[in-house]
């Protein structure tokens, strides 16, 4: 079964003017699409090419070494734009509220205090990368990967992901990486995350079996 780039469930100029229409145009429809484009052709004809890109991360050192890179680098890019896309939405922003409001406040003390976290973590990502919120054992927690790599890949269960390649921000932002994270955050669909946060404990328990 060959990736796909899924449709936007918005408009491209919807996340205006956080996010400009000809940057979310050029990031799904060719970065995405590179990806996809790779990773189906790295994984065609083999054992491999029907599993889900969440668990071909969850499994690298199962893959000949020769797939290994180009699988971690664009089934991971496949599986966290996915993770992206459905992470923003038009009315986003806000605080979330509920379990993922409270399970916020025990790990950072407050929601600014996250916030403040995860702009950090994707500042100081050198080069390109991500800065993630994810569930660390019980507790939640604030990580940065290199390239498209992916905290599944570490044991973690990713809750939202914050893109700070250049290709994400530079035709509106240039070198402001600062102030195009300030501008996601207004994206981000709470909702979707808090969704995320309730499958936590299935998920643990499949990256642990897929992990035994």
């Amino acid at each position: 079964m060959a990736y796909k780039v899924p449709d936007l469930r918005y408009a491209y100029d919807a996340l205006e003017p956080h996010i400009d229409e000809q940057t979310m145009r050029l990031h799904h429809d060719r970065h995405h699409q590179a990806y996809v484009d790779k990773a189906n052709a790295a994984l065609a004809g083999t054992r491999w090419e029907d599993v889900r890109p969440r668990e071909l991360l969850t499994r690298l050192d199962e893959l000949p070494s020769e797939l290994r890179a180009t699988v971690r680098d664009n089934a991971g890019g496949q599986y966290n734009h996915c993770m992206l896309w459905r992470s923003m939405s038009p009315q986003g922003g806000g605080e979330p509220h509920g379990e993922l409001g409270e399970a916020i406040t025990a790990a950072f003390g407050s929601f600014v205090a996250f916030s403040d976290e995860l702009k950090q973590a994707g500042v100081s990502r050198f080069g390109s990368g991500w800065a993630w919120l994810v569930c660390d054992g019980s507790r939640l927690a604030v990580v940065s990967t290199p390239n498209q790599d992916n905290p599944v890949s570490d044991g973690r269960v990713p809750l939202l992901g914050l893109d700070v390649w250049e290709h994400a921000y530079y035709l509106r932002y240039q070198n402001r990486r600062p102030d195009y994270i300030d501008a996601w955050l207004n994206t981000i669909d709470w909702e979707v995350v808090a969704e995320r946060y309730a499958e936590v404990p299935r998920l643990a328990r499949l990256f642990r079996s897929l992990n035994a």
